[in-house]
């Protein structure tokens, strides 16, 4: 009994970013607005590149699935989140908190493989063009797409049953905004070490092998690009990879930045900003970067509005 009494907590409590009520209140109208524009900006790419033939292709059929992991992964943080601000009591339970560990740490690990693959098909088109539609074949693609739901999945299976068989006892105040990893271990009444380095080992596996297929790839790009004479072409081949390269640098960045570091080098005030900029404003930028900066996805726009326009027109007459 007592074991269980130390081990079992029968609820957590958040404490968010502030304690000011007219503070809450002002985050819970922004990160609403922002969750908004990110369900609205994904669901619109998927839509856009369903409804275009010209965009069925490797590039944007991965594309399509870094969309879905956007918007899931913000769900799964945002709406908890904007409860939490407008509640008076911030508790979650043990079951939810893990879930929502899971599946946070499950959709980040699939973003991460995922951008690893993209990189890969960036590569295909640049360095070997004459073989892209060979090399990136239907079935390879959704090999590699299968490949990065299941390593995700897999890898925030292993890391959230490690982090939930930790002994809490009396400890429920996660100093955090949503059930994060490192947040969670540190309620731990025992020696997390072993668990911190089976924790960090997975993270490091799952983020810099991808990461480094990523900078393996745009060496080999770069290279390529160099190579070629023309201004022209290398400004045709520099944009076909601009808007990926954007994203990569967004999200390794940021997940580098929280989880493969010295423990005590950021503050949790640091730590809560830029897991808020990874979970909000990076899911929200997504499809405005591959919308401002890809010019097949802008003519496709046009396109689509242009149809739009015709069928109102068609209508009001």
């Amino acid at each position: 009994m007592g074991t269980d009494n130390q081990t079992w907590v029968r609820e957590f409590v958040l404490l968010g970013l502030s304690s000011d009520r007219n503070t809450q209140v002002s985050l819970f109208v922004l990160f609403s607005l922002m969750y908004l524009v990110t369900v609205l900006g994904n669901f619109l790419i998927v839509l856009l590149i369903r409804l275009d033939s010209r965009l069925h292709t490797p590039m944007y059929f991965f594309l399509t699935n870094l969309s879905i992991v956007d918007v899931s992964y913000a769900t799964s943080i945002v709406p908890q989140m904007l409860v939490h601000f407008l509640a008076e009591h911030k508790g979650i339970p043990p079951v939810s908190c893990a879930a929502q560990l899971f599946f946070s740490l499950g959709l980040g690990g699939i973003e991460f493989v995922l951008l690893a693959v993209m990189a890969y098909d960036r590569y295909v088109a640049v360095c070997d063009p004459l073989r892209y539609s060979v090399v990136m074949h239907g079935g390879l693609c959704a090999r590699l797409a299968i490949t990065s739901w299941v390593s995700g999945s897999v890898n925030s299976l292993m890391q959230t049953t490690i982090t939930f068989q930790l002994p809490m006892c009396t400890n429920k105040y996660i100093d955090h905004i949503s059930c994060e990893l490192l947040a969670v271990v540190r309620l731990a009444c025992v020696d997390t070490s072993s668990s911190e380095v089976a924790i960090m080992v997975s993270s490091i596996v799952l983020l810099m092998t991808p990461f480094c297929l990523v900078l393996l790839s745009y060496i080999k790009i770069i290279s390529t690009i160099l190579k070629i004479r023309s201004t022209e072409g290398r400004e045709k081949a520099f944009h076909t990879c601009a808007s990926h390269l954007t994203v990569v640098a967004l999200c390794y960045g940021m997940a580098i930045f929280t989880y493969i570091q010295p423990s005590s080098s950021p503050s949790v005030l640091q730590e809560k900003l830029v897991f808020l900029f990874y979970a909000i404003l990076t899911p929200m930028l997504n499809p405005l970067i591959y919308s401002l900066r890809n010019k097949e996805v802008k003519g496709a726009w046009q396109k689509l509005l242009g149809q739009l326009s015709g069928l109102t027109s068609k209508l009001a007459t």
